[in-house]
Formats: C-alpha cells, structure tokens, sequence
C-alpha cells in the first residue's frame, strides 16, 4: 500500500523524523504498529503520517472501516506536509491519503 511508509516530513528543506512504526509495518507486525501509532497519535493528533500508517495497519487486518476513518482523517485535517514513501518518492500528505483511501475502498468492496 502506498501511504504505509510515511517516514519523515520536510520543513524548510529540513527533515523531521517521526515515529511512524514504520519497521513494524515493514515487519507485517500490524498488530505492533497500532499500538505504536495509537499512542503517536495520542501525542500529535491531526499528524497525516501517523493517520495515513494506521489506515494502513487497519486496512491490512481487513477492518476497512477504520482504514477509510483514518485515511478521511488525514485526507480532510488541518495538518499537511510532504511524506517520504517506502520507494524514495516524496508525495502531499493529502494526496498519499485520496490514494489510500481510493485502495482501501476498492477492496472493501472486493471482500464483499
């Protein structure tokens, strides 16, 4: 899934890193990475990298209800900054989000 490997954000051509329970996504271990995410959230709530990764680990253990709630979340928040994906792409935290979201959708409605 694309928006799963947000890792970092640029401001003023600087990095920020953030923990976005990247390695335990990147380790299938979803169930490690909401925790993770739940509680970053908790401390930076509206952050799109942190919204975007657990709709991520959500849409992964099937719960597409959660993964659109998440993806919506950070697609429609006040917050937005460039994410650096898995593949070295730079993309709008919004944008990632829509691609998230369209996924999600789509197999939601595979499952059905």
């Amino acid at each position: 899934m694309l928006a799963q490997a947000a890792t970092a954000h640029m401001v003023e051509q600087e990095y920020e890193i953030r923990e976005v329970a990247y390695e335990e996504l990147l380790a299938g271990d979803d169930a490690a990475a909401i925790t993770v995410l739940e509680a970053e959230l908790a401390q930076n709530p509206g952050d799109p990298a942190v919204l975007i990764n657990l709709g991520a680990a959500y849409a992964r253990i099937g719960n597409w209800e959660r993964a659109e709630h998440y993806y919506s979340t950070a697609r429609d928040g006040q917050r937005e900054y460039q994410l650096e994906l898995a593949n070295g792409r730079w993309l709008d935290s919004r944008d990632a989000a829509r691609l998230a979201l369209a996924s999600v959708e789509l197999e939601a409605l595979a499952a059905r």
